[in-house]
């Protein structure tokens, strides 16, 4: 029990069954061994050994290394070794504002490892102990964590958009919630994670905002992966994370950061604190080895 757990939950990862995964010498993530050897069919898009899988030097442009890229990716998936693509791109990159060195359909995101970005809201009515939080729940139909409690508003970030066209666009998607309202979220931060699942490692950064609802608003979702809203007691939503396990895994990371930063895990209280504090952000480059935080 306790807050820390869900930060080490999504900082565990043993990286000795992977490659490293390099574009234009520049290392961008991390493959499976078992893909690596069926990568090797594929001559003039990767170059691969035991150790990296390397976009061969041939291909210089983003473009053309898309476009190569997803020509394997379709064939594999064809044969069930990759998940299906959606057709929602992500940009693949040294970092957030770095340039695009090529671009990968989500799907495939964790299976090469690379790092990806989402926007995370926390809409709250009231301040201090009146403080409450909307809470959505997922519908059963979600690929990811089905039925779990969620934050009123999140979503990957795609290429194309900027964070802040983005998460406009999800406010409307997933609550409901109009753009001059929307608008009034305040950038508060990131958090950073690195986790292995069975599709592959999880980079992931999740920027962070915050929103001051009126009481009168209430979500509504318009395209069905939200089935109920709730507004809870800031201190019921705490005490469900810190006892359970009812929050999808890195929503647990944004409501921790939002009761920091807004005094509700305090240092004379939570023996963890630093530990929290530093857990939840940081994460540049995953450990070597089956390394929890």
């Amino acid at each position: 029990m306790g807050f820390l757990r869900h930060i080490r939950a999504c900082n565990v990862h043993d990286l000795s069954g992977f490659s490293r995964f390099v574009v234009d010498g520049r290392p961008v993530g991390w493959i499976r061994r078992a893909l690596a050897e069926r990568l090797k069919a594929f001559p003039r898009v990767f170059d691969c050994n035991m150790d990296r899988v390397s976009l061969v030097a041939a291909l210089r442009a983003p473009d053309g290394r898309t476009r190569a890229v997803a020509e394997v990716i379709a064939r594999l998936a064809e044969d069930g070794v990759v998940p299906t693509p959606r057709g929602e791109i992500y940009k693949v990159s040294m970092g957030w504002g770095e340039p695009t060195l090529f671009s990968l359909d989500r799907a495939v995101v964790p299976t090469f490892g690379v790092r990806s970005h989402g926007v995370h809201l926390n809409g709250y009515v009231g301040r201090g102990e009146d403080m409450r939080l909307w809470v959505g729940r997922r519908t059963r139909e979600k690929a990811v964590a089905p039925g779990k409690l969620d934050n009123i508003v999140a979503g990957g970030q795609p290429e194309g958009l900027t964070l802040r066209e983005n998460l406009i666009k999800e406010c409307a998607e997933e609550a409901d919630l109009p753009a001059d309202l929307a608008m009034r979220a305040r950038a508060v931060g990131a958090i950073t994670y690195c986790m292995e699942q069975p599709n592959g490692i999880h980079q992931d950064t999740l920027f962070c905002y915050d929103l001051d609802l009126p009481e009168s608003f209430e979500p509504r979702n318009t395209d069905g992966e939200t089935e109920e809203f709730h507004l809870w007691p800031l201190s019921k939503v705490l005490q469900t994370v810190r006892e359970t396990e009812m929050f999808k895994f890195n929503v647990n990371l944004t409501i921790i950061d939002f009761a920091v930063r807004h005094g509700f895990i305090d240092p004379d209280t939570e023996p963890n604190y630093q530990d929290i504090v530093l857990g939840l952000r940081d994460r540049a480059e995953p450990k070597a080895a089956n390394s929890p935080v």
